[in-house]
């Protein structure tokens, strides 16, 4: 749930490629792609969407050479969330807590409390103390870090932030903290609590999960994907507060935006996907969509 010294050349070359007409960039032959081209519907220039996974060991970060030319033929950045603003950012830590006072011992039993405290001790090597009014739905994103296997981990967000930043990009985001916080608000704290415990309880097999979806994304099979996240436990109940009103909200946004701008969207991949996912949506919109070549070798 994750984010310029030679100012005047990056920018100078921006600017001499925008003023002629750009190479097409070569159609994936199958839908398998991350990186899908937005055209039509009378726009001047094309957008672009990429589908993200939020943390990924560094090293296997990798930005294709088409990858690339779409986000340097971009006018700005969209991500889900502007990670660049410190609004977003340092203010994160006062959306983090539930409301009313609850604290997570009136979420658990006892005994599943205790489950709980020793299991971050043990693993993490912190106590809960310090996060006693904490969503559970934000504590659990603590434990992706325990699923991967390396000690530099990164988010794809914050390495395209790097490389906009030194093309002198513009950076948005379609959602603030405080609208994400109010996401988790909307999901009962007694379901984040359980799913909370389910996933120390069966931590392993989480981390199995995880591994598994990383591996498709990698190889960018979006059918397989829509899988694995139509099999996640859960993932029934809050997909639809969680991608479907996102997603539609965003395309709202992008009626406005995509007629005055050309822009590269980076968001994760799960909202790429399924009938209520921005591919179709966008269809629906009138636009055309066309899946891009996106290897790194």
């Amino acid at each position: 749930m994750l984010r310029s010294i030679f100012f005047l050349i990056p920018f100078l070359t921006f600017q001499s490629c925008r003023s002629q007409k750009a190479e097409t960039l070569p159609s994936q032959k199958d839908d398998n792609s991350l990186l899908w081209e937005i055209s039509g519907k009378g726009l001047k220039e094309p957008s672009y969407l990429f589908g993200t996974f939020h943390l990924m060991c560094k090293k296997d970060i990798a930005f294709s050479t088409n990858l690339l030319k779409g986000l340097e033929r971009s006018n700005e950045l969209y991500l889900e969330m502007d990670l660049d603003d410190a609004a977003n950012t340092l203010g994160a830590i006062f959306f983090m807590n539930m409301k009313d006072g609850k604290t997570l011992k009136d979420l658990y039993t006892p005994e599943d409390y205790n489950r709980l405290e020793h299991f971050f001790k043990d693993s993490l090597q912190t106590g809960l103390s310090l996060f006693q009014k904490m969503k559970p739905n934000f504590l659990e994103a603590m434990l992706y870090p325990k699923m991967m296997p390396c000690a530099q981990m990164s988010g794809i967000e914050q390495e395209l932030m790097i490389i906009a930043k030194k093309q002198n990009k513009t950076i948005n985001g379609f959602e603030t903290i405080a609208f994400q916080a109010g996401i988790f608000d909307s999901i009962p704290y007694e379901k984040q609590a359980e799913a909370l415990l389910q996933t120390i309880d069966s931590i392993e097999s989480y981390s199995k999960t995880f591994n598994s979806m990383l591996e498709v994304y990698q190889k960018q099979h979006l059918d397989e994907l829509q899988h694995l996240l139509d099999q996640e436990p859960g993932f029934s109940d809050t997909k639809e507060v969680m991608l479907d009103n996102r997603n539609k909200n965003w395309v709202i946004q992008l009626r406005e935006i995509l007629p005055e701008k050309n822009i590269f969207i980076a968001v994760g991949a799960g909202h790429m996907v399924g009938e209520n996912g921005l591919i179709s949506l966008l269809k629906k919109e009138g636009y055309t969509l066309r899946p891009i070549e996106n290897t790194t070798k």
